[in-house]
C-alpha cells in the first residue's frame, strides 16, 4: 500500500502522524530488551513512516521521560503512548499518565495490549507451538486445561483484565483457562495447578501471558506439569494489536477534538 504524501503540492511538508512511543516495563534479564527491540522493527514494518520509539518505566534505558524530552528536542509536538502491558495497573493508570503530563510533548495514553481477542490469538498460537492440541476425546477434554500466568498486580482491575483474557483464551481452547499470578496476586501458578490436579485435571499446560522473557516467564514455565508455552515475543499478531490501540487513542482523541 503507497504511504500518504508528506508534502503539500506547494512543496511545504506536512506533518506526518504523531509518533509511537511503545512503553515497555523494563527487566534486569537481557533477552527482554532484545525481544522488546526486536519486537519494534516488526512494529515498524507493519508500518513504514510512523515514527517508533521505546521508552521504558524502570530498570532499563532509556527511561519514558527521556524518550519524551528526546522528542520534544527534534521538535515532535505530539505522540501516542501505548503500553507493552497485558492489563490495567499502577503503571497503566498512574505511573504513565503522569509521566506524559510532565512532559512537554502533547501525549495520549492508549490502553494496555489486553485483553483482546489479539492477545488470545497469539497465546493461542503460542501453546500450538510448545505442542498444545486439541482433546481428541472426551476423556481428554475432562482432563485437559490451561493456566494463564501473568505478572499480577494489588490493582483489582488488573485481575479483572486477565481473567477476562483467560475467557477470551478459554472460548478458543474449549476447556477451562484458570489465571494466576507470578507475584502480588491469588492464586500463584503452583497453587492453580494444584487445584486443577485435585479436580482431575492433569493434562494441563501453562500460558505465558509475559510480553517477553524474564524470571517471572521461566518460573511459570519450570512449574508446568506438561507443556509450557513460550512468552508472547515477537509475533505479527501483537504488532497488529500494539498498532489498534494506537489508533484507537488518536480516533478517541479525535472525538474529543470535535466535541
Amino acid at each position: 500500500m503507497s504511504q500518504p504524501r508528506l508534502v503539500h503540492l506547494d512543496g511545504r511538508r506536512r506533518p506526518g502522524p504523531p509518533a509511537l512511543v511503545v512503553v515497555a516495563h523494563g527487566s534486569r534479564d537481557p533477552r527482554a530488551l532484545s525481544t522488546v527491540r526486536a519486537f519494534l522493527d516488526v512494529v515498524r514494518a507493519e508500518r513504514p513512516g510512523l515514527a517508533v520509539h521505546l521508552g521504558h518505566i524502570e530498570l532499563n534505558e532509556p527511561l519514558l521521560t527521556d524518550t519524551l524530552a528526546g522528542l520534544d528536542a527534534r521538535g515532535t509536538t505530539d505522540a501516542v503512548l501505548v503500553p507493552l502491558l497485558l492489563a490495567r495497573g499502577h503503571h497503566v493508570k498512574h505511573d504513565i499518565p503522569e509521566t506524559a503530563a510532565r512532559a512537554r510533548v502533547r501525549t495520549r495514553v492508549a490502553a494496555p495490549l489486553g485483553p483482546h481477542p489479539l492477545l488470545a490469538r497469539t497465546l493461542h498460537e503460542r501453546l500450538t507451538e510448545a505442542g498444545w492440541r486439541a482433546p481428541a476425546t472426551e476423556r481428554e477434554r475432562r482432563s485437559s486445561a490451561v493456566v494463564l500466568a501473568a505478572a499480577g498486580s494489588r490493582d483489582p482491575d488488573a485481575a479483572t483484565d486477565t481473567r477476562r483474557t483467560a475467557r477470551l483464551l478459554a472460548e478458543r481452547l474449549g476447556v477451562p483457562v484458570v489465571p494466576a499470578y507470578a507475584s502480588t496476586a491469588a492464586p500463584t501458578v503452583a497453587t492453580a495447578l494444584r487445584a486443577l490436579a485435585a479436580r482431575g485435571r492433569d493434562r494441563v499446560a501453562v500460558a505465558s501471558c509475559f510480553t517477553a522473557p524474564g524470571r517471572f516467564a521461566t518460573e511459570a514455565a519450570q512449574a508446568a506439569p506438561w507443556i509450557a508455552a513460550a512468552p508472547l515475543g515477537v509475533h505479527p499478531l501483537m504488532a497488529s494489536l500494539l498498532l489498534h490501540r494506537y489508533d484507537r487513542a488518536l480516533a478517541a482523541d479525535g472525538r474529543s477534538d470535535a466535541a
